[in-house]
């Protein structure tokens, strides 16, 4: 039967409801599913055939990278700490006597040597005491001669019983009396000659002398609380840097043993070696806050590149490890089962070689497990390798002039 919708059979029937666009949703999708592959095939995507023959099928290509063998060498075992140049000595300078400061002979910043003379105090004061005490010297020594030539005849006359006994005492007890003065009058004197020295200061160690505290003009005094200017010995000079405690037992061990244990005083940065020097003593506690010992250092700092309260980095030469595997530690990878190395294979592919690492020293690292001496190794390239990865060589397999090179 037909369905006639003009038809008087029909006038009683409903049409049914159109449907709607959206309820064919998934026409849509396959519609522009087809028209994104129609799209890539015709823009290139579709590989071209030659005489109705398919193209090979493309593989990528050997990942270029350089490469550096293992090398057999020597490292050093370090312990690294933070640390403050400390010098031997700082001393303040003073004037030991009261007075002008008339001259001051030293530049500030200089490199003064021990007893040099820095500054002079107006003397003139204390040479008139040096005057005045030796005018009584005199007068004394003069009055004790004539009371030792009485005391003579006293003497002569009291064996002949010319003199009473009390006559001759009383002169032998003024001789000693003028004795006594005499030699007041010698401590006078050489009172007199010491402030005399002292009014010319001089510096009591070698080192560089500070900012002037204290200009020509002033009166200073012997109690002055503000020195004339400060010394800090330079040579040499101590670095106190601080180890964990862990690492106190074999230190502490080969100090005892009285082994010379070389320091390497870094700058902040730790690109480069200021001053080398020796291990000179250990502190006699640990800091329980931190969980490390203090440990002074001595430098002969002769170039001065030590300066006073300067933070380095110091690294203590704990021992050297001789005949061991070198490489530069930038061919060691890192994952979660630990550190590796891609290492070359004479195929030109690479394999995932664990290692076990060993002290470090700059760039250069030690392995203890994991490779042997003259092992093709990655060091550029890595980034881009998996296991098994094909390699071309940019340096054809030479160290590149990277060589890791040990400790001699």
């Amino acid at each position: 039967m037909t369905f006639e919708p003009n038809s008087e059979k029909n006038q009683g029937l409903t049409r049914p409801p159109a449907r709607r666009w959206y309820q064919h949703w998934w026409v849509w999708v396959l519609a522009a599913f087809v028209a994104m592959v129609v799209v890539y095939y015709h823009l290139g995507g579709k590989p071209k055939t030659t005489a109705g023959i398919p193209p090979p099928v493309r593989t990528p290509g050997p990942a270029p990278v350089t490469a550096i063998a293992a090398q057999k060498g020597n490292i050093g075992v370090y312990l690294n700490g933070l640390g403050s140049v400390s010098p031997l000595r700082t001393v303040t300078v003073k004037s030991r006597v009261d007075g002008e400061l008339m001259k001051v002979y030293y530049k500030e910043g200089q490199i003064v040597k021990e007893r040099q003379l820095l500054a002079e105090i107006d003397p003139r004061p204390y040479q008139a005491q040096l005057t005045q005490a030796q005018g009584q010297m005199i007068r004394d020594k003069a009055q004790l001669a004539n009371a030792k030539q009485d005391l003579k005849r006293y003497r002569i006359l009291n064996s002949q019983d010319s003199i009473a006994e009390q006559q001759y005492a009383t002169q032998k007890s003024l001789v000693n009396q003028f004795e006594g003065t005499v030699k007041l009058d010698q401590g006078q004197i050489d009172n007199a000659k010491l402030q005399l020295i002292y009014a010319k200061i001089t510096a009591p160690v070698s080192g560089r002398i500070g900012l002037r505290l204290v200009d020509p003009g002033n009166i200073v005094h012997a109690t002055d609380t503000t020195g004339l200017a400060v010394i800090t010995q330079l040579e040499p000079i101590t670095v106190i840097f601080t180890i964990p405690e862990d690492n106190l037992p074999e230190v502490y061990t080969k100090y005892k043993a009285g082994e010379r244990l070389p320091v390497y005083a870094y700058n902040r940065e730790q690109t480069r070696r200021l001053s080398s020097g020796y291990l000179h003593s250990l502190d006699n506690q640990i800091d329980p806050n931190s969980g490390t010992i203090k440990l002074r250092a001595e430098f002969a700092n002769k170039d001065h590149m030590l300066f006073p309260n300067q933070f380095v980095n110091a690294r203590l030469l704990l021992e050297t490890r001789h005949g061991v595997i070198l490489v530069p530690t930038g061919v060691i990878q890192r994952s979660p089962r630990g550190p590796y190395v891609y290492l070359i294979k004479p195929d030109r592919t690479v394999m995932v070689r664990q290692v076990r690492l060993g002290p470090a020293e700059g760039d250069i690292t030690a392995i203890d497990e994991g490779l042997a001496p003259g092992d093709l190794v990655v060091l550029e390239g890595a980034e881009r390798l998996r296991e098994g990865s094909k390699v071309e060589l940019k340096n054809n397999g030479n160290n590149n002039g990277k060589a890791p090179k040990g400790k001699k």
